[in-house]
């Protein structure tokens, strides 16, 4: 619950702005998490099926077990994040000492060794839980960061913008990247693991640029007790806005990753045009970097709920259209994907600038600042909307008998079933899924009027302090 005072918001003083340059180191920070997040959203399906060689059941239950550990990382990194206390603050150490295991799981993550089937099996699933316990030691921390540095609430939405606008330009360069380092080798598993080793030095330079140049506002003290696990996770899901705000990320990220997983199986064998696939990705790529501006300027003129109203509603409708497209037809599902990414721009934006809201709700109700928790907790959630999307859809595809490629041999014809998986994959269970997070959103209470009472009483209790 909300306490509700009635402070007058006139006594608090209006918080300091950050630099641009401040909001760019910040920004560059997200690179690697995004290129993480875009590369195997787009391709690693494809490459555990079709280059690897394994079973999508296979696939599916890495992916399943991958979840059970990070439901228990996220937030246990989150709370030692909390418990963190060093001469460079409580969060940046672990962007300086995580970034090299990071780096290096991702480049792990994309070799194909010779081993058999089981042997292949046991690989990818510990470079899975490396990976994803690298990234979460990075990720937790450089995302809690934000209240922290951006303590007002229209700042917050801009300085995610700087986030997200790099998490995206990242993402789409290192796409455009990854394809033309796989088309510049006879050998595609060759190409996969030259891509790794220099995407893996991207992630370990960019994280040490944040490091370098961010400094934190909030030091520990010795009496500022920190919450276990199990108190962690009471403190997160007793707050109602974070569970709110939690639906809401989970849906959005859950629809994007059935998108991300099966676009360019979508592309390669119902629209038989995989050579343009990466026009058609670079597309949904730059309208969602685009539009995250829109939505800034939006969010704060009419704020964060009605702004994710008007995202997921075009979205959504554009989702309908393209069940519908019909093989051929590329340059209209091209439009169509401008279209989408102006929509599912919100849910980068929105579900990250209401986070660090909600975490002053919870210093308004306790008198701490436990960031650390429900950052561990959030990126789980993205992490596991990834996770699942991936796990349900290859089960699916197991189920409906699809047929992995074989490198350097013809497509297999699939059959009817598989292709029209695809076509549900990208339209309309995406939209299943965003309707849901609707009623969620519309329920969301921390408007902008109240979260300036809410930072007018944490004021005044720092000047009574």
């Amino acid at each position: 619950m909300i306490a509700t005072h009635n402070l007058p918001v006139e006594q608090a003083a209006p918080p300091p702005r950050l630099s641009f340059v401040r909001k760019l180191a910040y920004g560059v920070g997200d690179v690697g998490p995004a290129l993480v997040a875009t590369i195997s959203g787009f391709f690693l399906n494809v490459f555990l099926l079709d280059v690897a060689g394994l079973e999508p059941y296979l696939a599916a239950i890495i992916f399943l077990i991958v979840k059970v550990w990070d439901s228990l990382n996220d937030p246990i990194i989150g709370t030692l994040t909390d418990r963190t206390n060093t001469r460079w603050g409580r969060r940046r150490p672990w962007l300086l000492f995580g970034a090299i295991p990071f780096g290096l799981a991702w480049f792990l993550q994309w070799q194909v060794p010779s081993m058999g089937t089981a042997g292949l099996f046991v690989y990818y699933l510990v470079v899975a839980l490396l990976l994803d316990t690298s990234l979460t030691c990075v990720n937790v921390p450089y995302t809690a960061l934000t209240p922290e540095i951006a303590p007002d609430y229209n700042e917050r939405t801009s300085l995610n913008t700087f986030r997200f606008s790099f998490s995206i330009l990242g993402g789409m360069f290192a796409l455009l990247f990854h394809d033309t380092i796989l088309k510049s080798f006879p050998n595609i598993a060759t190409g996969y693991m030259v891509s790794a080793a220099v995407l893996g030095a991207v992630i370990i330079i960019t994280n040490w640029i944040t490091f370098a140049a961010i400094k934190e506002t909030h030091q520990k003290t010795e009496d500022e007790e920190e919450p276990g696990f199990i108190e962690g996770f009471k403190i997160a899901f007793g707050n109602r806005p974070f569970i709110m705000v939690t639906g809401i990320y989970l849906m959005s990220w859950l629809a994007i990753q059935f998108i991300q997983a099966n676009m360019l199986f979508y592309v390669r064998y119902w629209m038989n045009d995989e050579d343009n696939f990466i026009y058609l990705a670079m597309s949904l790529q730059i309208a969602i970097f685009l539009f995250l501006i829109v939505w800034a300027k939006v969010s704060a003129r009419i704020g964060k709920r009605h702004a994710y109203f008007c995202g997921v509603a075009l979205w959504m409708s554009v989702m309908v259209f393209i069940f519908f497209i019909q093989p051929g037809q590329m340059v209209l599902l091209g439009a169509l994907a401008v279209l989408a990414g102006a929509g599912a721009s919100v849910a980068y934006l929105i579900p990250w600038s209401m986070l660090p809201d909600v975490v002053d709700v919870d210093e308004l109700n306790t008198g701490l600042r436990r960031e650390g928790v429900y950052y561990g907790f959030f990126v789980f959630l993205q992490k596991l909307g990834i996770s699942l999307g991936l796990a349900f859809s290859n089960l699916i595809l197991q189920v409906v008998n699809y047929i992995p490629a074989t490198p350097g041999e013809p497509l297999p014809v699939q059959n009817d079933t598989v292709l029209l998986a695809f076509r549900l994959f990208i339209s309309f269970v995406p939209v299943v899924i965003l309707l849901l997070s609707l009623p969620i959103a519309y329920k969301y209470p921390i408007t902008r009027q109240r979260h300036a009472e809410i930072r007018a009483e944490l004021a005044a209790r720092k000047d009574l302090a």
